[in-house]
């Protein structure tokens, strides 16, 4: 698709905040860390992990600059974009350390600046910048949107909708659509109607049942201040081949709105932010594809190569830090890595790399290095042996969230339980051939994997000081992430 005028606005916007955030960092080295995942993947959670750590004395042995003692202090500074929310850190680990419950999910754009004061391995002292940006993943599955026509996205949306095990959460929608004449006259009511039942659709595939990830565009899930407005009042319609929307035609309402959507929504989102990202972590809850069924795995699939699709990647230069930063690092984190055995952990990467192979193919083409990891920003388990029969069971123990059910019995978020969430397979194709039992289609006590929601755990403080929070390879990622930029 050629480009049109919109395209080469938005090009000169962004070469000219580019050039802007180069001399604000020429003197200042910055680098802007984006955090995203998909629903419940635990982002809110690796932020504050990562804060508290660095500020409050974390054990990060693999962080070589910490680990080393070349770090001398590090602090929050006030945001550098004035009209974006700050990330409620001090709220959040007051919800983790003293609540003992798991922070509220991300809903929209915030920020936080972090300053690390170091010495480089040469004794020089330096000063380095990390802004974070956290942001919903359902978002970047919004950025294709960009270079697609109403009728292609609304053609490929049917589509997906069509198949196992969708079709059955769409049948709503799918019967109101039936009743609609694309050709025929605007009409509000109806644009509601199916608004409401679209958006209805895309909860029920999110649901812990099964897990499904693709579902643009994200802000039907998290409106806001947007609610009820026409650019979140559109669905896809059943077309016909060929052909265009007649003038004051139903088809025509759809389009305008869908053009407003990315006008409103999507565009801004990738000028002021997405696309200023030097560095860039995606944390995925594969446990979750894991408890719903094969095709939610394949689902997580298209998702994470649709997100790594988006990003601007390559080896950052001189002339794209002038003119259009390029993300040169991408992490992939599998996360929730303490609701599974030690023994599982490199089976658990070897599953998230099989799913993003493809894409990072492409992306370490280009020049960017990419990592996959699995970690537990905060760790809510201990590991233990559990006798059954004969067998001595790799096991977890922790306290399961209130209203989780073990063995038919619901628990009452105090109580610590052991629990066997199952061996995931050396061979990662099993899974992805269908080898697995999940909730979609099994009972629970059927399902191959069955991961419970723990509590975070409960702290002991040492004096006046607030207690480390326990973590599985946080320290790694940090190291990927940021250790070249404090040699």
């Amino acid at each position: 698709m050629p480009p049109s005028f919109t395209d080469i606005v938005e090009e000169a916007r962004l070469s000219a905040r580019a050039l802007i955030d180069y001399g604000e960092h020429f003197f200042n080295p910055t680098v802007r860390l984006g955090v995203t995942g998909l629903s419940r993947a635990g982002k809110t959670v690796f932020i504050t992990a990562l804060i508290h750590g660095l500020t409050r004395g974390g054990r990060f042995p693999v962080f070589e600059a910490y680990a080393s003692g070349r770090i001398a202090r590090a602090y929050l500074a006030p945001q550098p974009d004035d009209a974006v929310p700050r990330f409620a850190y001090e709220n959040h680990v007051r919800t983790l350390v003293e609540e003992r419950h798991w922070p509220s999910s991300t809903t929209d754009i915030s920020e936080l600046r972090l300053v690390i004061e170091y010495q480089r391995p040469n004794g020089a002292d330096r000063m380095l910048t990390l802004d974070i940006v956290d942001y919903p993943g359902e978002w970047l599955l919004d950025l294709p949107l960009l270079q697609k026509s109403y009728e292609q996205w609304s053609a490929e949306s049917l589509a997906l909708s069509r198949e196992t095990p969708r079709a059955h959460l769409a049948a709503d929608w799918h019967a109101h659509l039936a009743t609609l004449k694309p050709e025929g006259k605007e009409d509000e009511q109806a644009a509601l109607t199916e608004a409401r039942l679209f958006t209805d659709y895309l909860r029920a595939c999110r649901e812990e049942r099964f897990a499904m990830s693709l579902l643009p565009p994200g802000r039907f899930l998290m409106p806001g201040n947007l609610a009820g407005s026409p650019a979140l009042t559109f669905a896809p319609l059943d077309l016909p081949a060929g052909g265009g929307a007649p003038d004051g035609s139903f088809w025509a309402m759809m389009v305008r709105r869908y053009e407003a959507y990315k006008d409103v929504v999507v565009r801004p989102f990738f000028r002021d932010h997405f696309a200023r990202l030097d560095r860039q972590i995606v944390l995925a809850d594969a446990l979750a594809a894991f408890n719903s069924g094969p095709e939610a795995l394949h689902d997580l699939e298209a998702a994470l190569a649709g997100i790594l699709g988006c990003f601007n990647i390559g080896r950052s230069t001189f002339l794209s830090s002038l003119f259009r930063p390029r993300i040169d690092r991408i992490l992939f984190a599998a996360t929730k890595a303490d609701h599974l055995h030690h023994s599982s952990h490199d089976r658990l990467e070897a599953v998230l790399r099989r799913i993003v192979a493809k894409a990072a193919e492409r992306a370490e083409y280009a020049g960017a290095d990419i990592d996959v990891v699995a970690l537990a920003a905060v760790r809510a388990t201990r590991e233990a042996q559990v006798q059954r029969g004969r067998d001595r069971l790799p096991s977890i123990l922790g306290t399961p969230a209130p209203g989780e059910v073990a063995n038919g019995e619901p628990l009452d978020g105090e109580t610590e339980v052991a629990t066997f969430p199952g061996d995931l397979p050396d061979n990662p194709e099993e899974l992805f051939n269908g080898g697995f039992r999940g909730l979609s289609s099994s009972d629970t006590e059927a399902a191959d994997f069955r991961f419970l929601r723990f509590r975070p755990p409960k702290l002991e403080r040492e004096g006046n000081d607030e207690p480390a929070l326990p973590h599985i390879r946080l320290d790694r990622a940090l190291q990927f992430l940021i250790g070249d930029k404090l040699q």
